[in-house]
């Protein structure tokens, strides 16, 4: 892995008026603590800042169906609590932060295609990959990593881009955004889907049509270790990135895989989000030039997903080339 890479930090305190209720898992307070834990460990002066703005509404037609865009404007103008599923809670502020939030993607992915930044870790939310084209599930309003992919696509001109999601949970709605296509790579590892939300992610969901093989859906055990997550990487999702060849790299970064959350049964240690990331970064380095865009998904013990975040991010920045056995 190349050292001491130029990694850009997507984040704004707006994000922090996305106001889920009490006792919300996806609550401000993710946030928050993850930029005391940039400041205490000095990341915040190593990372470079990158402005989000609020995408135009228009602009997420392609990955969502235009009625439903407006369904979520109605719904936070009207002061609705929560959209489409009870989990799924809104303020009125939601609609406006959550164009913020894939701004902010867009903003990462951007800068990270110019060749501005390196990398680029995306502090956004709500976040986004349950998000389906035409509704709201599992706290996410817009598919924020679905939309960047859609438009590094359309404005760079690539022919193959990959997304990783580690998340706990699989990413249902950004698999249905691209299980047609043969230009999007979706590997997706998460707990086996008979046994936690959304109930999607088997195996045998290998992309529809055209896109078939271009979905590749990891289930794993419920008590998976860090030696059955590395198994996976170099039996399956690894060899499929590689021969896929990405022009760019996004991962889906959910950090509530470890032991300590309790919103999943998987147990993996803090140290595994080094590992996973330096193994990604070491498939960028190879195929695209080490463009990687992550963005934030799911992690609910703050303490644990500080941790891991701030262990993925240097990872991300070539901190620890070291790679676990």
């Amino acid at each position: 892995m190349l050292m001491h890479m130029k990694v850009g930090w997507v984040y704004h305190e707006d994000y922090l008026k996305h106001d889920t209720g009490p006792g919300h898992p996806e609550r401000p307070d993710r946030l928050r603590a993850i930029v005391e834990a940039f400041r205490k460990t000095g990341l915040d002066r190593e990372l470079i800042p990158i402005a989000p703005r609020a995408v135009n509404p228009m602009k997420l037609y392609g990955t969502h169906l235009p009625q439903y865009v407006k369904h979520v404007a109605q719904a936070c103008n009207m002061g609705q609590t929560f959209i489409d599923s009870t989990d799924t809670t809104i303020c009125p502020d939601s609609y406006d932060v959550a164009l913020l939030a894939v701004g902010g993607v867009l903003a990462g992915m951007r800068q990270v295609m110019e060749g501005k930044v390196d990398r680029a870790f995306c502090t956004v939310r709500p976040p986004g990959h349950h998000a389906e084209r035409d509704s709201a599930t599992g706290f996410c309003l817009f598919n924020n990593i679905a939309v960047a992919a859609d438009a590094a696509i359309a404005e760079f001109d690539l022919k193959r881009v990959a997304i990783v999601d580690f998340d706990v949970h699989h990413g249902n709605g950004t698999q249905h955004a691209f299980e047609h296509r043969n230009d999007v790579l979706f590997v997706s590892l998460h707990q086996d889907p008979k046994t936690l939300y959304p109930g999607m992610g088997y195996y045998d969901e290998r992309g529809v049509d055209r896109g078939e093989g271009f979905t590749v859906n990891i289930p794993m055990a419920p008590g998976a270790t860090d030696a059955d997550y590395r198994r996976a990487f170099d039996e399956k999702a690894l060899p499929a990135l590689r021969e896929f060849k990405p022009q760019l790299l996004f991962i889906d970064a959910g950090f509530d895989a470890t032991a300590d959350d309790a919103m999943a049964q998987v147990s993996l240690t803090h140290d595994a989000y080094t590992w996973m990331t330096s193994l990604l970064c070491e498939v960028a380095d190879e195929c695209c030039g080490g463009r990687v865009v992550s963005v934030l998904e799911g992690g609910y013990n703050l303490e644990s997903l500080t941790d891991c975040v701030v262990k993925h991010v240097k990872a991300l920045m070539g901190h620890d080339a070291s790679v676990a056995s």
